[in-house]
């Protein structure tokens, strides 16, 4: 049995999912960006790099959580591929930034939220399981589901002047 199989990985996904749902608040809270926060571990159980949404302070299309948390994990492991790390997300990833998973090699995927409008890991698109890519990445979604989509669509209530569900 893999140690990803273990009965214990679920609890892990939740901690580290736990984790990212705190970064999503930081985006939230201190630059008012859409709340979504991702945490890359390497094949170990260590933090390699963590990011949250940073495209509208940043100016730059490209600032998802996911691509900044595997920017920050790149520089970390000094290497451009993330060969045995899962990437933690609160929200299911969009095409780009699947794409951009699929190129860095993650061995895992685990989101909140699903996407229902732009969601490519299953949703509306499958990029990350495609057939036809030249690597697989293991894709575990809705975890803690209850508390990423609330929270997605709390910040957007809360953009359109209406209170919170």
């Amino acid at each position: 049995m893999s140690p990803l199989s273990t009965p214990n990985a679920a609890g892990i996904d939740r901690a580290w999912m736990t984790r990212a749902l705190t970064l999503a608040e930081r985006a939230m809270h201190e630059d008012d960006e859409i709340p979504v926060g991702a945490i890359v571990v390497d094949a170990t159980g260590s933090a390699v790099g963590e990011g949250w949404n940073r495209n509208i302070v940043e100016h730059d299309p490209s600032a998802h959580a996911e691509i900044v948390a595997m920017r920050c994990a790149g520089v970390a492991l000094a290497n451009h591929r993330l060969v045995g790390c899962t990437l933690y997300v609160t929200l299911e990833p969009c095409a780009m930034c699947a794409m951009a998973m699929v190129h860095a090699r993650l061995a895992r995927v685990v989101f909140g939220a699903f996407d229902p409008k732009t969601g490519a890991a299953g949703s509306v698109f499958d990029v990350l399981g495609d057939p036809r890519h030249n690597h697989r990445i293991e894709v575990v979604g809705g975890v803690l589901a209850d508390v990423a989509g609330p929270m997605l669509t709390n910040y957007f209530r809360a953009k359109r002047g209406l209170p919170p569900r």
